[in-house]
């Protein structure tokens, strides 16, 4: 994206503090998604737009929880609500809704039909509980496997040790794409998911299409290859969270729900430009 005097202004972030936290027309698609106060015990003392700007700040800046400045809630409140919405399906059940809408405002259907997965190795921190080695990219820690429509937008994640080939990961996050979408048939995928022992893992989990994207033997330097940028891309846009820079969670439920987390930063903002 060229940085003209047009998409400086449609960029452009005002806010009273902090640079992650949500304008008013990114609260307005937000707030309705979040739940509402609980009848049964104590009433809410803290409002979630400011909960949901702490974890907004710390999915940006990538600090730890200690770090959090004074001017949010404590961290013992913010990370509370980190939790629960993260055990309870929250954010999945968000990420859903806003990738519908932005489908439904591109002139798509709301349930995607074909869709591109990859994985990205990352290395950990030394608080994980899991991590392995990928031989391939040299790298110790994990795996982030990501199902997206052919328009970017994540669909399923699903975090796994990097030692697991992909051939050998992808069947979790299928698991996962019948719950997020059951409509989704045909998929593209690169050499690494070739072979009749992914296909006949995912057989009893759903009926989808595998489509190999190999890049040509004859082809010499860079080459764009046809549907698989897509999901490169997604992995460029959740990397500008500098949380996801490493994976630091002790937790393999934790590190899926920063992805969830930074995807949905993306697409609040998205909605509000349009």
């Amino acid at each position: 994206m060229a940085w003209t005097e047009f998409t400086r202004a449609q960029h452009m972030r005002k806010t009273e503090r902090y640079p992650s936290d949500l304008t008013a027309e990114e609260w307005a698609i937000v707030c309705p998604l979040l739940p509402g106060p609980n009848h049964l015990g104590r009433p809410r003392q803290v409002e979630l737009r400011r909960i949901w700007n702490a974890v907004q700040y710390i999915a940006a800046a990538g600090c730890a929880w200690s770090l959090l400045p004074k001017d949010f809630p404590p961290v013992s409140t913010v990370r509370y609500y980190f939790y629960r919405w993260r055990d309870d399906g929250l954010l999945a059940e968000i990420n859903r809704k806003l990738v519908a809408a932005a489908r439904h405002a591109a002139g798509r259907d709301a349930q995607p039909t074909a869709g591109v997965i990859d994985s990205q190795s990352v290395k950990t921190s030394e608080n994980t509980s899991l991590s392995g080695f990928d031989a391939g990219k040299r790298i110790k820690g994990r795996k982030r496997h990501i199902i997206t429509d052919t328009c970017g937008n994540l669909i399923a994640c699903s975090v796994h040790t990097a030692n697991i080939q992909d051939r050998d990961g992808a069947p979790g996050v299928f698991a996962k794409l019948c719950c997020e979408a059951p409509k989704m048939r045909h998929i593209f995928a690169d050499g690494g998911y070739a072979g009749p022992k992914l296909r006949g893992a995912i057989v009893s989990l759903g009926r989808w299409t595998l489509q190999i994207i190999k890049r040509s033997d004859t082809a010499k330097g860079f080459e764009v290859l046809p549907r698989r940028w897509v999901v490169e891309r997604t992995f460029a846009w959740l990397g500008r969270c500098r949380r996801l820079a490493r994976d630091w969670e002790k937790t393999i439920e934790s590190a899926e729900a920063w992805v969830l987390i930074a995807h949905i930063r993306r697409m609040t903002r998205l909605l509000a430009r349009a």
